[in-house]
Order: structure tokens, then C-alpha cells, then sequence
């Protein structure tokens, strides 16, 4: 019998990992233990979590937004930009970041060098920092005082950020996009982390939003079929 065009979707592989979804919401030690089944790559995958936020978009009071340690990191290395004061160097370095200055940093970031993932400034250099907003700002990687990378102990916020802390936000469509692992950490490490996500998450919740406030969270694993989590 000729398969229909929606059976058709995602090739072979990734039907034959779909099947292995029976079920059309999971507790959350069964979604995890299923993820680490329907990866549909070679590679160690990432996973993710999607949480969809009861909030009225059009109100800026009830943006969802945070941060928060995994207990297990997410299995990415993170390069740090560091911006600091002279006297705060050696401690920038110590706790892991990549580059570490002032205003010679910020001269190489003007000159198109966009050697990091996350940047890092104490509050006396946010000024000098401006300069960079129409180059940092649109790739979501101006430091801000909202997702802790704002602070005057810099090397406890770099040293978090290395062991695994990750910022959320809600984005224009009530959703939360995060990665919380690599399917290689295996179940036990990827539920911690989950649920210690799922916590931080409830947690952030506005006073202003009203009603089911987490409508529907959703994981996967990198190109793989998604479960719909239990809460």
C-alpha cells in the first residue's frame, strides 16, 4: 500500500524513530528515557525543551525571562568575552573566560572579531560597551543586568556560565526555546537537568499572567521526533 504524502515526511529513518512515539503526552521520566531511543542522527545530538507560555503577548509585563544553572552544564563549551578593568583580568582568566579586556577588547570586536558565544562586562564598562550595541544587540549577545551578565564579581558570574548556567526568554511568540543537555549525558543527568529547568521556569512566572501559565511543554533531540511533556 503506497504510503500517504504526510507519512512521507522526514524520510525512512526518522518515520521509523517517530513510531517509537505511542503515546500523546509522556511523565517526565518517560520522555527522557525515550529521547536517549529516537535520536535520528550519528552524531551526540543536543536536546532541547519548548515551553509554550500562557502570556498576552501584548503585554510587555508578562515577558518570561531568567536564567538558570543545570545542574549537569549542557554539554557545549562556552567561550567567554570578558570585559573588565585592569585589576579584575587575573580573576576573569581564572574562572574561564576566552578574551578578557576594555577598550582594546571592544577596538577588536569594532574591527569584526566575533571569537565568543557569551559576553560578560562590570557595570563601569557598559558605557564604552554602547559603541558595540548595533553589533552585539542583534545577535543577542549585548551583556544586560536582566540575564546576569552585568555584575561587579565577574569572575563568579564567568565561573556559573562555565559550569552551566543559561539564560531564557520568551520570544514573539509566547515560547521558550532551551537546550538542557546532550543525549549522551543519558537519562538520569538529562532528567535533573530538565527538571531543574522546569523549575526555574515556574519560578520566573509574571504576578500579571493569569490562568495555565506553562500551556504545553515539548523536547527532542536534534532532527528527532518530539514528546510532549507531562506537567
Amino acid at each position: 500500500m503506497a504510503l500517504k504524502p504526510t507519512e512521507l515526511k522526514g524520510g525512512k529513518k526518522y518515520r521509523a524513530k517517530k513510531a517509537l512515539v505511542t503515546k500523546p503526552i509522556y511523565p517526565i521520566a518517560e520522555a527522557v528515557n525515550l529521547l536517549t531511543q529516537i535520536s535520528t542522527v550519528n552524531f551526540d545530538p543536543t536536546v532541547e525543551a519548548h515551553f509554550r507560555i500562557g502570556a498576552d503577548m501584548a503585554q510587555a509585563d508578562q515577558l518570561v525571562r531568567g536564567t538558570v544553572t543545570l545542574p549537569h552544564g549542557t554539554g557545549k563549551k562556552v567561550r567567554i568575552a570578558a570585559f573588565v578593568t585592569e585589576d579584575f583580568e587575573a580573576e576573569a582568566k581564572k574562572a574561564g573566560a576566552t578574551l578578557i579586556g576594555g577598550m582594546d577588547l571592544i577596538k577588536q570586536i569594532e574591527g569584526g572579531m566575533m571569537d565568543f558565544d557569551i559576553t560578560v562586562a562590570m557595570p563601569q564598562l557598559m558605557k564604552d560597551l554602547g559603541k558595540l550595541a548595533k553589533v552585539l544587540g542583534p545577535k543577542g549577545l549585548m551583556p544586560s543586568p536582566k540575564s546576569g551578565t552585568v555584575s561587579d564579581k565577574p569572575g563568579k558570574v564567568i565561573a556559573e556560565l562555565m559550569k552551566g548556567r543559561i539564560e531564557f526568554k520568551m520570544d514573539k511568540q509566547g515560547i521558550i526555546h532551551c537546550v538542557f543537555g546532550k543525549l549522551s549525558f543519558g537519562e538520569p543527568k538529562l532528567k535533573e537537568n530538565l527538571e531543574t529547568l522546569i523549575r526555574a521556569i515556574k519560578d520566573a512566572k509574571p504576578s500579571t499572567i493569569k490562568g495555565v501559565y506553562i500551556l504545553s511543554l515539548s523536547v527532542n533531540p536534534t532532527m528527532g521526533p518530539g514528546l510532549k511533556v507531562q506537567l
